[in-house]
């Protein structure tokens, strides 16, 4: 059973803080990014709109096994410019089937071409987590409590 919810919710409890980088930066300032957010990918924007995503597996394949400098590329260079995204109405389950789908593991939330979030995969469990938590609560409280 996947608990029921939509991007929104999840929005509204996690909030909807974006980290985005400039296509024009160095590979190297946004993985000091991501270290220093403790978080695995970033949104890069050009004036306002979304056009892409990098992630660690986009540095590990594109840089790191290349043998390329972070310090001497640009993010535009390596970015993933197909950008698979979610609007606030989604849910938790179709977040879920896109991220198996095509093995990614961040969805940009985008409300009509608005940028109002990301998703990650932890958020998802972290919520699943939560929903299941709640109903074994009104499942024992509807039976009378779990005996101890």
């Amino acid at each position: 059973m996947i608990p029921t919810g939509t991007i929104s919710e999840i929005l509204v409890n996690k909030g909807n803080q974006v980290w985005s980088i400039s296509p024009d930066a160095t590979v190297f300032e946004a993985i000091q990014m991501m270290s220093d957010k403790n978080i695995g990918a970033l949104l890069v924007t050009e004036r306002g709109r979304l056009i892409g995503i990098l992630s660690e597996r986009d540095y590990t394949r594109k840089i790191a096994l290349k043998g390329r400098s972070s310090k001497d590329t640009r993010v535009r260079e390596i970015l993933s410019g197909h950008v698979i995204h979610v609007g606030p109405a989604n849910t938790v389950e179709d977040c879920l089937r896109l991220m198996t789908e095509h093995r990614i593991r961040h969805l940009p939330v985008l409300d009509e071409k608005t940028l109002v979030g990301v998703i990650s995969i932890g958020d998802l469990v972290n919520w699943i987590i939560s929903a299941q938590v709640s109903t074994i609560h009104q499942l024992q409280t509807y039976i009378g409590g779990y005996p101890e």
